[in-house]
């Protein structure tokens, strides 16, 4: 844990605690990529409170689908206790702030800045990150954030998140994702992130998959 106004460098930053923020911090950690699984994100971009109202909480789904998030919640934190991935659960993501501008801003000599480098702002110091996963925000909030940052969105709103290295798993349009679908998200992106950390593998790093 970082001293109060501390720095610390890593590769991916996850935000939310919960079902998503772990299925996605398993992935990363079977596949070799250092992360730091932090609690949800209070403020994005210019300091607007973040949006959930849209987003149906997965507890409120059938008694069948809550029996089968709680099961994989529970291998989830076994995995993550036993392989030693760094859950900071008391430790809440305050501020998103990019570092270098977004792309395509070149400066006056027509040189890019930067991209895909981020500061995550919590109570204890910055987190320093060069991929960010939001795992709770709804779509018109991620789309305020775009454009706080300067960044023009069309419809995908995804793949405008994935060129500045935000990533998402377990967000959907108007409800959350089924526990199956969040596994399957957290895949998608844990292998996207992993081929950009080593691109000269082309592969996973480690064989198998986690399994719940």
């Amino acid at each position: 844990m970082p001293v109060t106004g501390g720095t610390e460098r890593t590769t991916t930053v996850i935000i939310g605690t919960g079902l998503s923020g772990l299925a996605v911090g398993a992935e990363l950690r079977r596949r070799g990529v250092d992360a730091i699984v932090v609690d949800g994100l209070d403020i994005l971009g210019a300091g607007q409170p973040a949006n959930t109202t849209s987003l149906q909480r997965c507890d409120a789904a059938d008694s069948d689908s809550l029996r089968e998030r709680n099961e994989i919640l529970r291998h989830l934190r076994n995995y993550a206790a036993s392989h030693h991935m760094d859950v900071r659960n008391t430790t809440r993501a305050v501020q998103l702030t990019m570092v270098g501008g977004a792309p395509g801003t070149a400066d006056a000599a027509g040189a890019e800045p930067p991209t895909g480098q981020w500061e995550v702002h919590t109570p204890n110091g910055i987190l320093l990150a060069d991929h960010i996963v939001l795992t709770r925000c709804a779509h018109s909030q991620l789309r305020r954030m775009l454009s706080d940052f300067g960044i023009a969105v069309g419809r995908n709103l995804v793949a405008a998140m994935r060129t500045i290295g935000i990533y998402l798993v377990g967000v959907g349009d108007l409800i959350t994702p089924s526990p199956k679908e969040v596994l399957r998200q957290a895949k998608t992106v844990g292998q996207a992130i992993s081929s950009k950390v080593y691109p000269e593998t082309g592969q996973d790093l480690l064989a198998g998959t986690f399994a719940v």
